[in-house]
């Protein structure tokens, strides 16, 4: 795979080693682990574009608006993904550039703030489902929703939480600007948390919306749009399993888009974990032909040489 374009998609989650220590600079070392593993792709030769998620990290954008909404504005939600990615790119940026000087390549990583755009129809706008922020008690949700105008559900029995529009991504704003630079030897930080959520009035003009995008269906877009030659989702296990977390849990090395789809009817496959990641991958497989993989941080080099992680094909 030597001198390809490969899309990677990494979660918020990879930046928290131990939810008990949370801080930047916690949040900066675990960035430097997945870095280092991101760069020995790059040193074979190789272009890399990042997309990450940003859960945890506007779940705490939004408590902080909550402690301080007595003397502070409200952050809209498209703003708190804008933030997370300016945030989140500064810390894999200075990673990965101080990982190339340390290897002595003369690679550079940018970060794009990037704007993804959405369908005001799309039926999530209506029903809102994507659990943000943290729990809330029935009385404190009740108020939330009264002063404003929050939609709140009550979560498995752990308490209440706001919800809010998922839509399904239509296309990358910023296309064309990070091709160029792809194209051009940068590695490029893009979509973070999905993209920011926009949608185009009648004149063209692009305005944000109070929704959150699927990261890895987002990079599954971005893939297709850049032609890349690999896509790889990184998360928090090295393969695939069937029947995860039961005495017949077994690993897959490769599966097929129709073995995919079938085990995700047969709900193999938990929604809100590695569901969408399964359907992003095989909506890129599918559209493309060519090769997804999905596997943890420390085995996506192992995943590239075919030693390690789910491969998945047409």
């Amino acid at each position: 795979m030597n001198g390809k374009l490969i899309v990677i998609a990494i979660g918020g989650n990879s930046l928290i080693e131990d939810p008990k220590k949370v801080t930047v600079d916690a949040q900066y070392r675990a960035a430097e682990k997945t870095a280092h593993h991101i760069a020995d792709i790059i040193e074979s030769g190789n272009r890399v574009v990042i997309v990450h998620g940003n859960g945890p990290q506007v779940g705490y954008i939004l408590l902080r608006s909550e402690y301080a909404r007595k003397i502070l504005h409200a952050v809209p939600l498209d703003s708190c993904v804008a933030d997370t990615q300016g945030a989140i790119g500064y810390q894999l940026q200075k990673a990965l550039d101080n990982e190339f000087i340390k290897r002595g390549l003369k690679n550079r990583a940018l970060t794009v703030v990037t704007q993804v755009e959405v369908s005001a129809d799309d039926p999530s706008f209506v029903n809102p489902t994507k659990p943000i922020g943290s729990f809330m008690t029935a009385e404190d949700a009740a108020e939330h929703s009264a002063s404003f105008g929050w939609v709140v559900k009550e979560d498995a029995g752990r308490g209440w939480r706001r919800v809010v529009p998922s839509p399904k991504p239509l296309s990358i704003v910023e296309l064309d600007t990070i091709k160029f630079l792809a194209e051009n030897g940068a590695t490029v930080i893009a979509a973070g948390g999905g993209g920011i959520p926009v949608v185009r009035d009648n004149e063209g003009a692009f305005w944000g919306k109070e929704a959150v995008i699927d990261k890895d269906l987002a990079a599954a877009i971005l893939a297709k749009a850049l032609d890349a030659d690999a896509f790889i989702i990184s998360t928090a296990v090295e393969k695939v399993c069937l029947d995860y977390n039961k005495p017949t849990q077994r690993a897959i090395d490769e599966m097929t888009v129709a073995e995919a789809r079938k085990y995700s009817e047969e709900g193999q496959f938990a929604p809100g974990s590695m569901l969408p990641k399964i359907q992003a991958i095989v909506d890129y497989v599918d559209s493309t032909g060519k090769l997804g993989m999905i596997t943890d941080p420390e085995h996506i080099s192992d995943a590239m040489k075919g030693l390690n992680g789910t491969r998945i094909v047409r």
